[in-house]
């Protein structure tokens, strides 16, 4: 252990001590932990247009869970995706719906996904002397570098004119896919030893065809993997208000700052693990529970490790079942039920039958045990996370872009909240702590 390393472990020990804050006062002054109540429900911080989230309903004045609903601009998500019909574009849709606040006609769609197409453009040789500058596996670490950057280049960076911050908005939608997979093809080259992979975006295709187009080293792919990308990526792209990272891009925004610095905030937002990195925890455990289960179709055998790592006898020894329950919903998570028959056809395109039913008979059982062992009366369900890692992985999506692949989806989201914030109020968020400071009296140098 070096110097440095040394005093930092023996100076943490004062930080430990004088930043300890007993949780019961909390209680005692009636502040609400991570913002949420007792039972975990939300402090209302705000108001918006842009999304709405449904988990419970009142009856004969009696609040009771319900199976969830999720809808963008007044409208369900899974009406966007059934009346879809297969058509290409469902993510640019989405992106439209929740940046104008209405569905576009053909006409409109085609000629938003046109300006899309006419932003998939980075500036003159930044792929090599930015991205290719510093290659990490901290694929997020490095959008955010790339974000920052992206302003420098910006002449119009500090103006909040809502046509400027439009446009900004749309060329970060549209420059994201590009900044992951770049990203991951430099990390891969320089710290693997592999070969570097730098397609260009072809204009004619979604956002969706063109990450698999960039990631792929011939390119190619099939409609159905296309189809369900696309699928994840709208049921992925926006989620209220409330969660980590839009709020931060909220926050960030009321204070007056530029695109590209509000855009890196919610970026270092969704990379922390208790938001962005969900499914990577599933695809972890997942990997965990085949190599101790032999046969998928036995429930027993299933359920007796499950139980397992309940007990903080197995896995990582957290006592959670990853992608089981949510902080919202109770009865169902509405973007499970939309993508679960989207993941039945992949898994049989795929050959994955198998690991299907691992995933289906794990749907069956984890909630009946964390109900019984942890008496969680409101319901449990799977989460979306529960599945989405599970596409990439047969889509050949490396876990290194998981995460990235959230952004790529959530930046549209993200943009219109900044929007919203911006035209809607001119108060910065300014929340209030309770100080427990008790006065001290100065004491000289020499005499401590």
């Amino acid at each position: 252990m070096s110097n440095l390393e040394n005093y930092m472990k023996q100076q943490a020990i004062f930080c430990e001590q004088n930043d300890s804050i007993s949780k019961n006062l909390y209680s005692e002054y009636g502040v609400k932990r991570g913002l949420r109540d007792e039972k975990g429900q939300g402090v209302l911080t705000g108001l918006t247009n842009i999304s709405d989230i449904k988990a419970f309903e009142y009856r004969d004045g009696v609040k009771s869970p319900c199976d969830g609903e999720l809808s963008y601009r007044g409208y369900n998500i899974k009406d966007l995706v059934t009346g879809s019909k297969g058509k290409r574009f469902v993510f640019e849709e989405g992106a439209y719906l929740l940046l104008f606040g209405e569905l576009p006609t053909d006409t409109q769609l085609m000629e938003f996904q046109g300006r899309l197409s006419d932003c998939m453009e980075l500036p003159t040789n930044f792929t090599r002397d930015v991205i290719m500058k510093a290659p990490t596996s901290d694929i997020m670490g490095s959008m955010t570098r790339s974000i920052l950057t992206l302003g420098s280049y910006d002449k119009e960076k500090e103006s909040l004119e809502i046509p400027n911050v439009l446009r900004q908005s749309m060329q970060l939608i549209a420059a994201f896919p590009m900044l992951a997979v770049y990203a991951y093809h430099a990390y891969c080259h320089y710290e693997k030893n592999e070969s570097m992979y730098i397609h260009r975006p072809e204009k004619d295709l979604s956002i969706a065809e063109n990450f698999l187009r960039l990631l792929r080293p011939d390119t190619k792919f099939t409609e159905l993997e296309a189809r369900v990308l696309d699928i994840a990526l709208l049921l992925h792209m926006e989620h209220g208000g409330g969660n980590n990272s839009t709020f931060t891009t909220r926050v960030v925004t009321s204070s007056g700052s530029d695109t590209y610095s509000v855009i890196s905030a919610a970026m270092s937002s969704l990379k922390g693990k208790k938001h962005g990195g969900a499914n990577l925890m599933v695809m972890n455990m997942m990997d965990d529970i085949k190599s101790h289960v032999k046969d998928y179709e036995d429930e027993e055998e299933i359920a007796s490790y499950l139980s397992k790592i309940l007990k903080k006898e197995a896995f990582d020894q957290k006592g959670l079942i990853y992608g089981m329950g949510h902080a919202v919903y109770s009865i169902s998570d509405p973007r499970e039920r939309v993508f679960k028959g989207f993941v039945e056809q992949l898994a049989r395109d795929k050959g994955r039958e198998k690991d299907m039913t691992l995933y289906n008979n794990i749907e069956k059982i984890a909630p009946k045990l964390i109900a019984k062992q942890r008496q969680i009366f409101k319901g449990v369900s799977p989460n979306i996370d529960f599945y989405s890692g599970f596409v990439y992985d047969m889509l050949n999506i490396p876990r290194e872009l998981y995460t990235p692949l959230f952004a790529i989806a959530r930046i549209a989201g993200w943009s219109a909240h900044r929007l919203e914030e911006l035209i809607t109020t001119d108060k910065i968020i300014r929340p209030a702590y309770k100080s427990l400071v008790s006065k001290k009296e100065y004491i000289e140098r020499e005499e401590r």
